[in-house]
């Protein structure tokens, strides 16, 4: 039997964002086989050091793992982007010293995982937020850069959030960083699509990967 275990922050655990309608783990439940199960293990406001310790509550019989963070490893970087530097050269320096923290983060993360022997898929972070400024959109996209390297060879695919949550309705209106209904079932339909090998624009198989 296939089991699925979500892993990760509220991009999974969304249900206090669709107060009218179905959380991720529900809707992805309803969309897999029949035999399928899902577990929820990711926790609302998780960052990518919490997800080892979620691997605590890993059920004996689990098939797959999915995990998406990282999201609110960049938001609590924010402050460092409103200080004021004296060239773009200096402010660049201070980038790459916050991207080697995320990366340390990630790649520890990562190592915890895949240490479980499982298949392993990981989602990237969106950068379609409603209402986010430029230089955030800028600073997702080198978070990204780092999930897709520290990827690289160690997963069996990446979820491309970016593709996937394109869409203002994609997001909560409790919470505009979080995924709606609507973003949950596009999200769910590519996990479904992952795990069961199905071809889809939004799953990027990564080259070498392991594949237990």
């Amino acid at each position: 039997m296939m089991h699925i275990v979500l892993l990760g922050d509220s991009i999974f655990d969304n249900g206090a964002y669709v107060p009218d309608g179905p959380p991720v783990r529900d809707q992805l439940a309803t969309v897999m086989p029949g035999d399928a199960a899902v577990t929820l293990l990711a926790v609302d406001g998780d960052l990518s050091t919490h997800v080892p310790g979620q691997l605590r509550e890993l059920p004996k019989d689990a098939t797959h793992l999915v995990v998406s963070c990282g999201g609110n490893d960049a938001l609590g970087f924010l402050p460092e982007f409103i200080k004021p530097v004296s060239t773009v050269a200096d402010a660049m320096v201070r980038f790459g010293e916050l991207r080697g923290v995320f990366r340390e983060r990630y790649r520890g993360m990562l190592d915890a995982v895949t240490s479980q022997g499982l298949p392993v898929f990981a989602c990237s972070v969106y950068e379609q937020v409603p209402n986010i400024g430029e230089a955030e959109r800028a600073a997702l996209s080198m978070f990204n850069e780092i999930i897709f390297q520290e990827c690289h060879g160690r997963v069996n695919g990446i979820i491309d959030l970016r593709v996937i949550c394109g869409d203002a309705e994609d997001y909560s209106e409790v919470s505009p960083i979080e995924p709606s209904e609507r973003g949950g079932r596009k999200i769910v339909q590519a996990i479904r699509a992952a795990v069961l090998g199905d071809a889809s624009h939004v799953v990027t198989p990564v080259i070498g990967a392991v594949h237990q």
